[in-house]
């Protein structure tokens, strides 16, 4: 099977849903290909910050790890503000992955869409069928007025030109199930055995938790603030008379948000850590933590951390957010910072029993699983029909 899949992220060492899909089609057949498309350059943007250099680089390359996958980026010219300028932008975006398509002999395709901004290529790459994943509910995103317009307008279209519509989670599909005629919910998953070194205590701690003081609360993924309740953590953190929180993944606070955390004296923010070296972090851990903020757009997710918690064993707090609620077994819930830190300090002695349980729940999430139910998927729509005289 060939594959075009366009991302919302580009390829890196911080995986994602993506990432884990694409490395399990190839597992299940070595001789998949897939064209991985990224995020676009934003050449309009180098040229206002008189930033030239590399300019014209061709971003396109094998990813070592995995041969069978090409990586590549688009330009994109001028800003998508101006509707003449998007439409300027998107047949750019076409010609390039049309150019690679040709490139990389591919016939019939199949078009994996991440973006609901992608519409514009379903139908024009000769694929024989359009999946549209939704991870997330955009709409519900901090943003302009016009631009939440625009994503509504995007994803409906979407919704209705795609062949097969995935979700991630209960609440995106009760969303999507009078816009799709295909729709299918299949979460995300794990590789339980990559956290199986996380309570290894004579394994290597990283260095960089070399000054976190015990207990140490960590929460792993994008630090955002659609996600990440900053106000909590602040609170949390002034509250706490020892201890550290420690904040691993990407950071996307603004500074004065960044400040206000790091000015408590026991929030550490990491910034992005490969994927290969999150057990080492979660190693240094002595809880795991999820203060997202409770929104319409957290109600939508289904956190990929959840099922890599669980498969690390150690003890989880969370805000009540989706994915979590579903665990009040293995996963402490608690609102208020008081809530939260108290029941961070009352994980710190809770039965051993429950590693061994949280273990077991993660291995029936397995991201082979998952892929399974994506292939079948796969297979039911570019079925060819049989031949009514044959």
């Amino acid at each position: 099977m060939d594959l075009i899949f366009v991302s919302l992220e580009n390829w890196d060492e911080i995986w994602r849903r993506n990432q884990f899909l694409c490395a399990e089609f190839i597992k299940k057949d070595p001789a998949t290909r897939i064209l991985f498309v990224g995020l676009p350059r934003d050449i309009s943007n180098q040229v206002r910050r008189r930033e030239f250099s590399g300019i014209f680089a061709d971003d396109t390359c094998a990813i070592k790890e995995l041969p069978q996958v090409t990586f590549t980026r688009p330009r994109k010219f001028l800003p998508n503000s101006v509707a003449a300028f998007r439409q300027i932008n998107e047949m750019a975006f076409l010609r390039h992955v049309k150019r690679h398509v040709t490139r990389m002999q591919f016939k019939n395709p199949v078009l994996w869409l991440n973006p609901h901004s992608a519409v514009f290529l379903a139908g024009h790459l000769n694929e024989s069928a359009v999946i549209y994943d939704i991870t997330d509910d955009w709409t519900t995103l901090t943003q302009s007025e016009s631009l939440k317009k625009l994503t509504i307008q995007q994803d409906s279209q979407l919704c209705a030109r795609a062949d097969a519509v995935i979700v991630c989670s209960e609440r995106l599909y009760e969303m999507k199930k009078t816009m799709a005629t295909s729709l299918h919910l299949i979460p995300n998953g794990v590789d339980s055995e990559h956290y199986a070194s996380v309570t290894d205590t004579l394994a290597v701690l990283p260095p960089e938790a070399k000054d976190w003081q015990h207990p140490v609360f960590g929460y792993t993924g994008t630090i955002h603030r659609d996600r990440v309740d900053v106000a909590l953590v602040e609170k949390i953190a002034t509250s706490m008379q020892h201890g550290s929180i420690a904040l691993v993944g990407p950071c996307h606070l603004n500074a004065e948000e960044q400040a206000r955390l790091k000015n408590t004296g026991r929030v550490h923010i990491t910034g992005g850590v490969p994927y290969r070296r999150i057990p080492e972090f979660m190693r240094a851990f002595d809880v795991c933590i999820t203060p997202h903020v409770v929104s319409a757009f957290t109600e939508s997710l289904n956190p990929i951390k959840l099922w890599e918690y669980l498969a690390a064993g150690k003890p989880v707090v969370a805000t009540p957010v989706a994915g979590f609620r579903d665990y009040p077994e293995l996963v402490k819930i608690a609102s208020s910072p008081d809530e939260f830190l108290a029941a961070c300090i009352e994980s710190l002695n809770e039965d051993v029993t429950l590693l061994e349980k949280r273990r077991t729940e993660a291995r029936k999430h397995s991201w082979k699983s998952r892929i399974d139910s994506v292939l079948a998927i796969i297979e039911s729509i570019t079925a060819i029909p049989p031949n009514p005289g044959g």
